[in-house]
């Protein structure tokens, strides 16, 4: 939330897309005395229930590494192609993963993928994938999951009080 030596500060640098607000933070960061080789961690707000151990985990394997990473979990479900309210496919899952967050980049690299990004990217790592860079899997939890609809919320609920 601040850089050593300074007070907190809160920003408020949102934008149209997911892509947009990233990037608009950079800036911000940026503006505020951030380097652009610094690293810059990219959570998604939908993902509340984090533990710090997952955010360790995730920069002990990238701060060597040369693009940066993500959180994510190997598939375990089997994947099905819809077509009309139908199966129509099976789709193979060995070496498919679930994208988390959050995403670890520099900021310089994140910036530039971000800029050059066409329309389709949904996360930061896919970004980083269209200029050619493949972010390091870092294994996630299953408890990292993104609130989305009601059930999860529930579920939500279920496992802080767990936790307490």
């Amino acid at each position: 939330p601040a850089f050593a030596g300074h007070r907190r500060w809160v920003a408020r640098c949102g934008g149209a897309t997911r892509a947009r607000s990233v990037a608009n933070g950079l800036d911000e960061l940026l503006r505020r005395g951030a380097r652009p080789g610094d690293w810059v961690l990219v959570h998604d707000a939908a993902r509340c229930l984090i533990r710090p151990e997952w955010v360790d985990r995730l920069i002990d394997a990238c701060l060597d590494d040369a693009v940066g990473g993500l959180l994510a979990l190997p598939l375990a479900d089997t994947l099905k192609a819809e077509q009309g309210g139908r199966v129509g496919a099976t789709l193979a899952r060995a070496g498919k993963w679930a994208a988390q967050t959050p995403q670890m980049f520099r900021i310089a690299l994140l910036q530039q993928a971000l800029a050059q990004a066409n329309g389709d990217v949904t996360d930061e790592a896919s970004a980083i994938e269209q200029l050619g860079h493949a972010p390091r899997l870092v294994v996630g939890a299953l408890e990292n999951f993104k609130l989305t609809v009601a059930d999860d919320f529930d579920l939500a609920r279920r496992l802080l009080e767990t936790r307490a």
